[in-house]
This record gives structure tokens, C-alpha cells and sequence, in this order.
């Protein structure tokens, strides 16, 4: 796949024409990132916007004693670290490869640029940044008001909705996800979603398959938090 052939994917650059992707494209420079390699660490200065060409990127909180909290997955198509370039304040959280991750780097001069030229872009950027807004408030709901099977019900629903892929057994949720990055997206401990993925197991709507996990149907695990 060619970075233009990745933008028109993109929700952030999906919707130029033809011409103005090209342009876009010439701009964008390949890194590629080890399984565990950051792509930044919050404190860093911003200098480019990144969008997920292969691979996955974590955005994650750490705290002390090595806890981390997830606050997203992002996929191929999926950009990251437009909100540093916006304030022109430092990162404000750590972004991690979860997998070897190719991603496509536009500099901040550029990203601005592009911004005043081209409106379309700076829609997309504000209902990105809305998006994530909205889970943020959900997920400090969900902290505070629900428990943590809830939590983790509505956190494999999500993934299933914006990362699964349909399957004759079910709902694949990739890449390799562990009881302990569910764990840091949610704000609970490994053991109580190891209870939880056991209950559901024991019920039919969980599996595991070659280190993924299988939502074989995801309108009764949908109902479990109505």
C-alpha cells in the first residue's frame, strides 16, 4: 500500500481530492518502530504528526510503580499527535508501539500548513480530537460509576466495533491483546479481568484463539450492558 493509497483511508485526510493527497503524501516520511519502541514520551516537544501505517500505537498515562493507564489503540489509517502541534505545548502522554509499527511522520510546519489551506483537514482534526474527548469522559464516568465488568463489557464491544474483524467463528479482536492491557484500559487489576474473560468464557461469548480474542457474539455481549 502506497502512503496515498493509507490517506484515503484516513479520516483525517480521506476526504481531499486526488491532487491534494499527492501533495500530502510528498510531505509524509516512513519510521518504522520495534514492538515496545515509544514514538514519543510525554514531555517531549511536538514536532510532527503520525499516522499509522502498519502496526499498532498505545497512547498511554504512566504513573508510579510502572502502572500505565491506555487511553487508546490506534490502527492503520488511524494519526496521533496533533494535540502538541495545536497548543505548542509538550506531549502530553507516551506513545508506544504495541508491534513492529510503521508510521508515516508529517512535520508540524507542514501539518499547520496544511491546516489553513486545506479547511476539510481542520474539521476532521477537531471531530478527532472530539472523539477522543467523548471516550475520555466516558472512561472517567466508568471509573467512577460502574463496575468492572461493565468496564471491561463496553471496552470489548468498542474494540470489536473499531478494530474486530468478522470471522466464521465470531469477531477476531487483533493484534495480540493481554489480560494486562486490558487491565491498564480499564482501571482494574489482572486478576479481575482474568475473572471476568473467565465468566464470559464459561457463557459463550469469549474465546481465545492463537493469542486473540474471539467475540463469537457480540449482540448478546452488546446486551450485557444495556
Amino acid at each position: 500500500m502506497t502512503p496515498r493509497d493509507l490517506l484515503v483511508r484516513s479520516p483525517l485526510f480521506g476526504q481531499l481530492a486526488p491532487a491534494e493527497l499527492e501533495n500530502v503524501a510528498a510531505l509524509l516520511r516512513r519510521r518504522r518502530y520495534r514492538t515496545g519502541e515509544p514514538v514519543f514520551r510525554e514531555g517531549d516537544p511536538g514536532a510532527a504528526l503520525y499516522v499509522v501505517e502498519t502496526g499498532e500505537v498505545k497512547i498511554l498515562l504512566g504513573g508510579a510503580e510502572g502502572k500505565e493507564v491506555v487511553l487508546s489503540l490506534l490502527g492503520p489509517g488511524e494519526f496521533f499527535g496533533e494535540l502538541a502541534l495545536l497548543d505548542g505545548e509538550p506531549r502530553s502522554a507516551d506513545a508506544v508501539a504495541t508491534v513492529p509499527t510503521d508510521a508515516l511522520v508529517l512535520p508540524r510546519e507542514d501539518f499547520l500548513r496544511l491546516l489553513r489551506e486545506m479547511p476539510s483537514v481542520a474539521v476532521n482534526v477537531l471531530a478527532g480530537l472530539s472523539r477522543r474527548l467523548r471516550r475520555t469522559d466516558r472512561l472517567v464516568h466508568d471509573a467512577a460509576f460502574s463496575d468492572v465488568r461493565t468496564r471491561v463489557t463496553r471496552l470489548l464491544v468498542e474494540l470489536a466495533e473499531t478494530r474486530g474483524k468478522a470471522a466464521p467463528g465470531g469477531v477476531v479482536i487483533g493484534p495480540r491483546l493481554t489480560q494486562c492491557d486490558l487491565a491498564s484500559m480499564v482501571g482494574a487489576t489482572r486478576e479481575s479481568i482474568n475473572k471476568c474473560l473467565r465468566s464470559y468464557a464459561a457463557q459463550g461469548l469469549v474465546r481465545h484463539e492463537r493469542g486473540r480474542l474471539v467475540l463469537p457474539n457480540l449482540e448478546r455481549l452488546r446486551a450485557q450492558i444495556l
